[in-house]
C-alpha cells in the first residue's frame, strides 16, 4: 500500500490545451514508436472540463499488430515482449504492449491512478479473460467505462484495448481512444476464437470489465443481495475470506503468479495474502487475478484478505478521487463502495461471509475530515453487512486508525468489524500501542502490518510485499446500525435562526461547512434544530461546537421532551471540535424543533450553535 502521487507529466497540457503535432507510425508488425519514451514526473490533474476538442498536447504514433493510437509524448511505452517481468503501474500515464509476465516485479506499495493503455493480442491468452465483444474496427462509439477501465476488442487487428483511467482523466482517454486507426499490417484474429455474448467480427460495439487485466473482474450479476448485478458467479474460495486464521501474511500490489505462491507456499512463514479487488485508486494490473487463482489458492491453504482501493480522505493532498466533506454524501459514497467491491468479491468466487477491507491511506486528520471518513465507513459497513460481508478497514495509526477508534463507543457511526492497521514497528502482533486501546477489536478483529516495501526471496522467487500479521475469525455480519440522526445548521430544512444570527467558518473545530454565533442578551432568541424522532423512547442528545476562550461560557441548550423543555448550559470556551452529551431524555415522536440554543444567558462571549445528534439509546 503506496504513499505516492502519481506521474503526470504532460497531462496538464493535455488537459488544458496547447498545440498538437503527429508522428508517423512505423509499419512494422511488432510494437512501433515514433520517439523514444520518456520518464514521467509528478504534476497536478486539472478539472477535467478544460478538455479541448482532441488530444490538446503534442502527440506520437503507437502503432502495435497494425493498430494505432495517438498518445501524449510524455506517456512512457513499454514493450512486454522486451521486458516480461514489467510491473503494469498505472500510477504513471504508460502504454503496455503485448501480454503481461506470469511474475511483475511490482513495488508491494502502489496507490493511485492516472491513464494509461494495455494493448495486447487477442488470443487464447486474453480470450480466456472475460473477452469483451469484438469491435471489428479500430475504434467504437461511446464504449462503456466500469471500475475505470473501458475495453475493446479489435478483431480486425487481433489485439484487445484496455484502456485505464480516473473521472478526471477519463475524458483524455476517450479521446486518445478515438484517435485509433488500423495499419496496413493489420490483421484479423483467429477465426475461432469468442467474440463475447452476442457479438461477431464487424459489428462496431464493446463492452467495458475491469477484469484481470486491470484489476478485479467484472461485478457479477444479481445474487440475492440487493444492489449487485446479473447471475451469481461460482463459488471458487474454500469458505469466507479470510476465515479464522492466526499467523503472518503478506500483501503485494499485484496477485503473484501460480508458481510464486507455489514456491511461497512450501518454504514462507507466511500463510495469508493481500489482494486488490476493487477500487480506482489501485495502481497494478492484475493478470494472474481470477476466480480460478483464487480458488487455487484457498485450496492450497492459503488465506486471501481482499482489499477495495478507493476514495480517500478530503483532507488528503496526494490523491484527486476523494471522499466527500458532506457526511451524507459520505455515507453514501461508502454504500457506492461496498456494492461494487462485493460485485467483483462475488466474481472471483469470495464468498458471502468473506471480509473487504477498504483502504484509505495516511490523511492530516481534522474535525471535518474525520467526521467524513467516518462516515463514508458507516455506510461502507452498513452496506457490506446487508450484502451478508464483514466490513474491514484499513490505514496508518496516526490518522485513519486513531480516528475509528476515538469513535469506537460512537453510535452515530457503524463500526467496522476488523481493523488493520500500518505500524511499521517491526512486531509481528496485533497491539496498535497509542492508535487503539487493547480492548477495542479484542475478538479476533485484527490485522497488523508491521513493515513495508521489503524484499523477500523463499523457494527461489522473490517479492516486493509488505509484511502482516492476523489474528482475525470468520464470523457473521454485524447488527443492525442504532438509529441516529445528526443535524447541521447548513442542513436544508432542518435548522431556523433569526437575522441576529451570524454564519462563520473561522475554526476548524467546525462541524460541517460553518457554524452560526449571536451576542448573549437577556431575551429569547432561539436558534432550533429539527429532527424527525421516530417514537417515544430515550434518546442521547449531543452537541457540537467549535470552542474558543472568547466564546460563551455558560451557552443555555434546550431540549423538548416528553415533560417539558429541559435546559443544560455548556462551556463552548473548552471541549469543541467534538459530540459533547447533554445526557439522555425521552423525546415525543414526530418532526419537529427538538433542540435549540439560546442567546439569553448572563455569561459572556458568543453563543455558537453548529450540529446536534440524536440517538435511540
Amino acid at each position: 500500500m503506496r504513499r505516492i502521487v502519481a506521474g503526470l507529466t504532460g497531462l496538464a497540457a493535455v488537459l488544458a490545451g496547447t498545440g498538437m503535432a503527429v508522428a508517423p507510425a512505423g509499419p512494422a508488425r511488432a510494437a512501433t514508436v515514433a520517439t523514444a519514451p520518456t520518464e514521467a514526473a509528478v504534476a497536478t490533474v486539472p478539472d477535467p472540463t478544460a478538455v479541448a476538442g482532441d488530444i490538446a498536447e503534442t502527440t506520437r504514433t503507437v502503432g502495435y499488430r497494425g493498430y494505432q493510437v495517438r498518445v501524449p509524448v510524455s506517456w512512457r511505452v513499454v514493450d512486454l515482449a522486451a521486458r516480461p517481468h514489467a510491473c503494469l503501474r498505472f500510477d504513471r500515464p504508460t502504454v503496455y504492449l503485448g501480454h503481461p509476465g506470469d511474475q511483475a516485479e511490482c513495488p508491494a506499495r502502489l496507490v493511485g491512478r492516472t491513464a494509461g493503455l494495455l494493448v495486447e493480442p487477442f488470443d487464447g491468452a486474453s480470450a480466456s479473460r472475460h473477452t469483451p465483444p469484438a469491435a471489428g474496427t479500430a475504434t467504437v462509439s461511446a464504449p462503456v467505462s466500469r471500475d475505470d477501465a473501458i475495453q475493446v476488442a479489435v478483431r480486425d487487428a487481433g489485439v484487445r484495448v484496455t484502456a485505464v483511467h480516473t473521472p478526471l482523466t477519463e475524458p483524455l482517454v476517450r479521446r486518445i481512444l478515438d484517435t485509433a486507426t488500423l495499419g496496413p499490417d493489420a490483421s484479423p484474429a483467429p477465426s475461432d476464437l469468442p467474440a463475447g455474448p452476442g457479438a461477431a467480427a464487424g459489428t462496431p460495439s464493446s463492452s467495458a470489465l475491469s477484469e484481470a487485466a486491470v484489476g478485479a473482474p467484472p461485478p457479477a450479476p444479481a445474487g440475492p443481495a440487493p444492489g449487485v448485478q446479473g447471475p451469481a458467479a461460482p463459488l471458487a474460495a474454500a469458505g469466507p475470506q479470510p476465515g479464522t486464521y492466526l499467523g503472518r501474511g503478506f500483501d503485494t500490489c499485484t496477485a503473484p503468479s501460480q508458481s510464486a505462491m507455489d514456491a511461497w507456499r512450501a518454504s514462507s512463514p507466511y500463510r495469508a495474502v493481500g489482494i486488490y479487488i476493487s477500487g480506482a485508486n489501485r495502481s497494478c494490473a492484475q493478470p494472474n487475478l481470477t476466480a480460478s487463482w483464487v480458488g487455487n489458492q484457498t485450496a492450497n491453504g492459503w488465506r486471501l484478505i481482499p482489499i477495495e482501493l478507493g476514495r480517500q480522505a478530503p483532507c488528503s493532498t496526494r490523491y484527486t478521487l476523494l471522499i466527500s466533506s458532506d457526511q451524507a454524501t459520505a455515507r453514501a459514497q461508502g454504500a457506492t463502495a461496498a456494492t461494487n467491491a462485493v460485485g467483483s468479491a462475488q466474481a472471483l468466487g469470495i464468498p458471502a461471509g468473506s471480509a473487504i477491507y477498504n483502504d484509505i491511506e495516511h490523511y492530516p486528520s481534522n474535525p471535518t475530515c474525520r467526521a467524513a471518513v467516518l462516515s463514508f465507513l458507516s455506510g461502507w459497513t452498513e452496506r457490506l453487512h446487508a450484502l451478508g460481508y464483514l466490513s474491514g478497514m484499513y490505514s496508518s495509526g496516526s490518522s485513519g486508525i486513531a480516528d475509528v477508534a476515538s469513535a469506537y463507543h460512537d453510535p452515530a457511526y457503524t463500526r467496522v468489524d476488523h481493523l488493520w492497521f500500518a505500524w511499521w514497528n517491526g512486531a509481528a502482533d496485533t497491539d496498535a500501542g497509542p492508535y487503539a486501546p487493547a480492548g477495542y477489536w479484542a475478538d479476533h478483529q485484527r490485522l497488523h502490518q508491521y513493515a513495508g516495501d521489503v524484499y523477500e526471496t523463499w523457494g527461489g522467487v522473490q517479492i516486493r510485499i509488505d509484511r502482516n500479521y492476523l489474528d482475525v475469525a470468520a464470523g457473521s455480519a454485524g447488527p443492525p446500525p442504532v438509529w441516529s440522526s445528526v443535524v447541521d445548521n447548513d442542513t436544508a430544512g432542518r435548522f431556523t435562526a433569526s437575522a441576529n444570527w451570524g454564519t462563520s467558518a473561522y475554526s476548524a473545530q467546525r462541524h460541517g461547512a460553518d457554524y452560526r454565533f449571536a451576542d448573549p442578551v437577556l431575551a429569547s432568541d432561539v436558534a432550533w434544530w429539527r429532527v424527525n424522532i421516530p417514537q417515544t423512547a430515550s434518546y442521547e442528545v449531543s452537541v457540537w461546537y467549535a470552542a474558543n476562550p472568547d466564546y460563551n461560557d455558560s451557552t443555555p441548550f434546550i431540549v423538548v421532551t416528553t415533560t417539558g423543555n429541559r435546559t443544560v448550559r455548556v462551556n463552548q470556551r473548552a471541549g469543541g471540535g467534538r459530540w459533547v452529551s447533554l445526557g439522555v431524555f425521552t423525546l415525543p415522536a414526530g418532526d419537529g424543533d427538538r433542540i435549540g440554543v439560546s442567546r439569553w444567558t448572563s455569561g459572556t462571549g458568543y453563543v455558537i450553535a453548529d450540529a446536534v445528534r440524536v440517538t435511540r439509546v
